[in-house]
């Protein structure tokens, strides 16, 4: 059996999953600004990565960091995701991806309060990810020829 050749076409409103990338850089940031800002209000100095001790200080600087973390933990399937999904179904998957964002962000600020229990405000952005992953698993069995 000769190795078959799969073409693809990127869709001009493949731009819309691009700019959602962009869009999901900037939440990161906003977050990496969040921790570093705490660093200085609570006194946690680098390579220091969690506060230890049982101060309301540590509590709400380890909630804002944790907050950062776990959306590193999860960016890179993520963006996997949105980046091929995004290729057959560029519209759905840049409203999944700014879902995401969102939720990522409102989660963070509900964590942030240092009551962990309020990230789960953001658990909305569970929609976009899910989203994402039925578009990337559309377009794997679209190149498999069997969808």
């Amino acid at each position: 059996m000769a190795d078959q050749v799969v073409t693809i076409v990127v869709p001009k409103e493949y731009g819309y999953v691009v700019f959602t990338a962009v869009a999901s850089v900037v939440m990161l940031m906003y977050k990496a600004f969040k921790v570093s800002k705490a660093r200085k209000e609570y006194n946690v100095p680098y390579p220091t990565m969690y506060a230890t001790g049982e101060s309301d200080k540590a509590k709400i600087f380890n909630c804002v960091q944790r907050a950062h973390q776990n959306t590193l933990e999860n960016y890179a399937p993520t963006m996997m995701c949105l980046l091929l999904g995004g290729i057959q179904h560029p519209i759905i998957s840049a409203v999944g991806g700014m879902v995401w964002n969102l939720g990522r962000v409102v989660y963070a600020q509900g964590y942030s309060s240092g009551d962990p229990k309020k990230r789960m405000r953001g658990a909305f952005g569970y929609f976009g990810l899910f989203a994402l992953y039925g578009c990337t698993i559309s377009f794997g069995l679209h190149l498999l020829q069997v969808l």
